[in-house]
């Protein structure tokens, strides 16, 4: 597909990569206007193509007494306000196929969780809302069974997918991220790398996703290099007290420098 399929997509002629971004979930209005605001300041300097990233329900969460939402129509109205405030698309994921039309009615771009990849009856949903559709990949998949996810897209009536790295397991508690994947899943689609979820450290016996956040930079400047089509970066102001993996979140106030060198870094690998 085709970038400005986007609504609302700046900068898509910048022959840079595009940068899904935001907290992990809306926890407010304050909050969500607050990031979204840094983020689209320093993505209009660098003309980098933005999408506000924020979940209106977290439904994988280890505890039963995780924290999982504001309210479905709270939050969904809320991005609604962050895409109407400074024009720009929206991403949210779902969980269940009733969530597709609800979420369309408020985002521009719909999320397959990566648990969730292989649910037909929920990729098939949410395609036939005409929305675009990120595809994440499961942690148990290869690059290679993507293309299935995004063949039932297509056959869905919806030429427009992404699909998204977020990490291979590497035993029960770790990710790894195997850029060979890459270039095979580009064959498919564009392809995202997810720099934060390829950092947890998930099954940790407390309960709460642990992750190593020091890496962020490392991993997202080896996605540039290998010509991932996008970035996806969870960032918030205050990590440490955010409701939802907080743990490899990136601090909003290291964004601007971390894009900075991408941006340098994609301009020195295009040039080949």
């Amino acid at each position: 597909m085709n970038l400005s399929e986007v609504p609302q997509l700046k900068y898509t002629s910048s022959n840079n990569f595009f940068l899904l971004a935001g907290p992990c979930a809306i926890e407010g209005e304050d909050m969500a206007l607050r990031i979204a605001e840094k983020i689209v300041s320093i993505t209009d300097a660098l003309e980098i193509p933005y999408v506000f990233k924020g979940s209106f329900k977290k439904a994988n969460r280890s505890r039963i007494d995780s924290f999982t939402g504001i309210g479905d129509e709270k939050a969904l109205k809320i991005l609604k306000k962050v895409s109407e405030t400074f024009h720009i698309p929206t991403v949210t994921d779902i969980h269940e196929v009733s969530d597709a039309a609800m979420a369309a009615e408020y985002v521009d771009v719909l999320q397959i969780p990566a648990f969730l990849v292989r649910q037909t009856d929920l990729v098939v949903a949410a395609a036939e809302t005409g929305k675009v559709i990120n595809l994440k990949k499961g942690q148990f998949m290869s690059p290679e069974s993507m293309k299935h996810a995004v063949q039932k897209v297509k056959d869905s009536g919806n030429n427009k997918a992404w699909i998204t790295d977020r990490g291979t397991m590497f035993g029960y508690q770790d990710m790894i991220v195997d850029f060979r994947g890459i270039p095979t899943m580009r064959q498919y689609a564009p392809t995202v790398l997810d720099v934060t979820h390829s950092l947890q450290q998930p099954n940790q016996t407390s309960g709460v996703t642990g992750g190593r956040p020091d890496m962020i930079e490392t991993i997202a400047r080896a996605g540039i290099v290998n010509n991932v089509d996008g970035l996806f970066i969870e960032t918030h102001f205050d990590p440490s007290n955010a409701k939802s993996d907080g743990a490899n979140m990136l601090h909003l106030d290291h964004l601007e420098q971390l894009l900075t060198h991408l941006v340098a870094i994609r301009k020195t690998v295009t040039a080949f």
